[in-house]
């Protein structure tokens, strides 16, 4: 009986503890370490020149049936292949990002029905061109090799080795967040003394352009301008106050 009581009077004083944690709101406390010292953000940023080029593009057929369809779109396909490689598109460098085929349907109206009229083929690749120059004439033997079945969704620029100005960036990042502090403990009166955490987070915005329109006239090339990609590193880092 002793033991039951000592029991009962140990868990209402539990009880009565958690029930003044919930009327102070459930929140987690936090420890006086954690809320001291100078925050803050630090960014940089560097524009570096794409030195590679994505194209999306591929061919789209239509046919009465599927095994018409498949046939042309595989001929037109092998066209475009051969003509990217012919350009010094490397096999490697492309790769398959959709093929689909989808009934083509029509709607009969004294029949008050659907009906399929043919079937389409999709077939679209992501060449990689690392000689960026030849972006443009690669556009122009493509759109010649595939006809009126080529299709070009969209461009886009890369740097294939972004190390270095990553770097870059982290130091600018790092030097801003310096300032940042100074000036902070300058205003505050106070000290400022070493960092004590620092946090790194990276913005990359590559170039990216959706292709309208037709490839250019015999004996001109089609103009493309890669101009320059923003890379952008963030820090957040905590100093300490003396």
């Amino acid at each position: 009986m002793k033991n039951t009581r000592w029991l009962i009077l140990c868990l209402v004083v539990v009880l009565a503890f958690g029930a003044a944690g919930c009327a102070r709101g459930g929140s987690v406390s936090v420890t006086p370490q954690q809320q001291t010292g100078i925050w803050v953000t630090g960014q940089g940023e560097v524009m570096a020149v794409p030195d590679i080029a994505e194209l999306r593009l591929g061919v789209e057929v239509q046919a009465d049936t599927v095994a018409e369809a498949q046939t042309q779109a595989s001929a037109a396909m092998d066209k475009v292949q051969q003509a990217l490689e012919d350009n010094g598109v490397a096999e490697k460098d492309i790769q398959t990002q959709r093929y689909s085929i989808y009934p083509v349907t029509r709607w009969i109206n004294d029949r008050d029905e659907q009906v399929i009229v043919g079937y389409r083929v999709t077939n679209i690749v992501v060449a990689k061109i690392r000689e960026i120059d030849k972006a443009g004439a690669i556009i122009d033997a493509v759109a010649e090799a595939g006809g009126d079945s080529t299709r070009i969704q969209a461009i886009s620029f890369d740097v294939d080795d972004k190390t270095p100005y990553y770097e870059q960036a982290r130091a600018k990042a790092v030097e801003d967040a310096n300032n940042k502090a100074t000036q902070l403990a300058e205003l505050a009166d106070v000290g400022l003394g070493k960092a004590t955490y620092i946090s790194e987070g990276a913005v990359y915005l590559p170039v990216r352009a959706d292709f309208y329109g037709e490839a250019a006239m015999p004996g001109s090339t089609t103009p493309i301008s890669p101009g320059e990609l923003k890379i952008t590193i963030q820090v957040q880092v905590i100093y300490q106050v003396v």
